[in-house]
């Protein structure tokens, strides 16, 4: 190889750090036009940036921990709601919120407004619901997982469940770590969690590959358990696992 070989494979390899670093919200972020409408069940939060940003909260009575649910990519509230519903038949009580420009939430988002948008929904749980910190169980899917793992790092939580979750964004394209500036940063941000984790992730997931889970499962050193569901995809593991899903959920919530 030459030196001018080296120095064109240098420019390159600078231009996309420099393209990755201005326009990685582009492609992190995929808000679609929202498939609700705000009515008297969705509550309005405000971050601390002042922007209103959506939720909705199903409470149970009956429920000895509230599930503080951060959805994935291209999602929004009135998707999550099967989803939620599920949980709230279960047992729980169940609190769901959009991130900056999903759904009916204002705003644009990046990583510091989404990490905004679960601050503005835990206290709300804690401050206005009164929910206890050690009854919260934080719920992430997806880029959800990621936004939990940022709340777990310096708020008290009974428990986080992670699915489908990263060791940081641009690694979902690439196993090799080729920017030094990761976005989501969890294999790092995962050391200082300090409750009990349930892993979740399928085995055949098509968009953030198995061996995210594996990494982030390892290095995590507290109390944690896992389910990996053979031949699950990205959006489908609870379909898949069945009753295996409730199986690990109820055993971690016993244990915690």
């Amino acid at each position: 190889m030459n030196k001018y070989t080296i120095i064109y494979l240098t420019i390159a390899y600078f231009l996309f750090i420099i393209q990755a670093h201005f326009f990685a919200d582009r492609v992190i972020y995929a808000p679609a036009i929202s498939s609700y409408q705000d009515t008297a069940l969705i509550i309005k939060l405000k971050t601390k940036d002042d922007t209103t940003i959506s939720a909705l909260y199903l409470a149970n009575k009956n429920a000895k921990y509230t599930i503080l649910f951060s959805h994935g990519n291209g999602e929004d509230l009135n998707y999550s709601i099967p989803f939620l519903q599920v949980w709230h038949d279960h047992g729980f009580s169940v609190f769901a919120y959009d991130y900056h420009g999903y759904g009916t939430s204002s705003g644009k988002p990046t990583e510091e407004h989404v990490y905004a948008d679960v601050e503005a929904a835990y206290n709300y749980l804690v401050q206005n619901l009164h929910v206890p910190p050690e009854k919260i169980i934080a719920y992430g899917h997806s880029i959800g997982a990621a936004v939990n793992i940022e709340l777990a790092t310096h708020r008290p939580l009974a428990g986080l469940i992670v699915q489908s979750a990263f060791v940081d964004a641009f690694r979902v394209l690439t196993k090799i770590p080729l920017i030094p500036f990761p976005k989501y940063n969890n294999i790092k941000k995962i050391k200082q969690i300090t409750c009990p984790i349930l892993f979740i992730h399928g085995t055949h997931d098509e968009i953030v590959d198995f061996w995210h889970a594996e990494k982030l499962y390892k290095t995590y050193e507290g109390k944690k358990s896992f389910l990996w569901v053979e031949g699950a995809g990205h959006n489908d593991v609870m379909a898949i696992a069945k009753k295996s899903y409730w199986y690990a959920v109820e055993k971690f919530i016993l244990d915690l």
